[in-house]
């Protein structure tokens, strides 16, 4: 990897601080960078000033990698804005969790050595997709149909392949990817999905039945939700993506032609980073 796009959210404290730190660094080691004109423009010293400033829309044009600088909202942004390129993704985490965003910060200099002597591996990640009015609508982590209100519940009607699975008298109704289990769905009470498995898991949001629980059913499903209340109803993706829902639109969720390529740590597994940032089983056996 030798052209290296920083993809830089602004608005997270020390961000574009830590992308000219990576631009010195990738610099020396005889990497060519580019980074949006706002961007730049923040830096402080000629030599990182004079990298390519293009619009974020065009890295594709000249980047082998794109490091984001942010959280997993970044990761999440930019995973929709370079979907068609088949560019990898590397994550530096300022955020809070940074489950995507896998690196921190102290790690930028192991990380940024890994990119430019390949140790690392590239993992391919489903994406979701729904098709509503003529738009389509890509998600990596889920999908969420909710009231814009949420003082009050949502009826909605679920079908997978056709078949009633249920109607959902709840807050709200997330379809997740193996990615995105671990973000809304996890906090609703879903499963942690290994991101391998070809699945979707279909998460009410506080039901008001103790009946309705989290369903797991292939990716290669068609999951169509059909809204049966008229009033104030959202679909959101990725928490970003916000479009109104007409009552008794249909809301058909299906997986995507198109896969999001992610840069790993060559070491370690995706348990390991279940327990890195989740605290996964953590104390499980103190005392024993």
């Amino acid at each position: 990897m030798r052209r290296v796009g920083l993809f830089t959210n602004t608005t997270k404290p020390n961000a574009v601080k830590w992308a000219e730190t990576a631009v010195r660094m990738l610099q020396v080691a005889g990497a060519e960078c580019c980074a949006e004109p706002d961007v730049v423009e923040q830096f402080s010293s000629p030599g990182t000033r004079s990298i390519r400033a293009i619009p974020a829309e065009e890295f594709d044009r000249f980047a082998d990698v794109i490091i984001s600088f942010g959280g997993d909202g970044t990761m999440l942004t930019a995973a929709r804005l370079f979907l068609n390129s088949n560019i990898p993704i590397m994550g530096v985490n300022f955020g809070k969790l940074g489950f995507l965003a896998e690196f921190n910060a102290n790690e930028m200099e192991d990380a940024l050595s890994s990119i430019m002597t390949g140790n690392y591996i590239i993992e391919d990640r489903a994406m979701a997709e729904v098709v509503i009015g003529g738009e389509t609508i890509y998600a990596l982590n889920d999908f969420v149909v909710q009231r814009k209100n949420f003082a009050r519940m949502i009826t909605v009607r679920a079908y997978v392949d056709g078949n009633l699975i249920a109607d959902y008298r709840a807050d709200g109704l997330i379809v997740s990817t193996p990615t995105g289990s671990t973000a809304y769905s996890l906090s609703c009470g879903g499963p942690i999905i290994a991101p391998a498995c070809s699945v979707f898991c279909i998460t009410p949001i506080s039901p008001h039945s103790l009946t309705l629980r989290p369903l797991v059913v292939p990716d290669t499903s068609e999951i169509c939700i059909e809204t049966i209340e008229s009033a104030d109803i959202q679909l959101v993706a990725d928490g970003q993506v916000v479009r109104p829902v007409k009552g008794g639109e249909q809301i058909v969720i299906r997986r995507s032609a198109e896969e999001v390529k992610l840069v790993r740590q060559a070491s370690g597994s995706y348990y390991d980073l279940l327990k890195k940032k989740l605290l996964w089983s953590a104390n499980a056996t103190e005392g024993k």
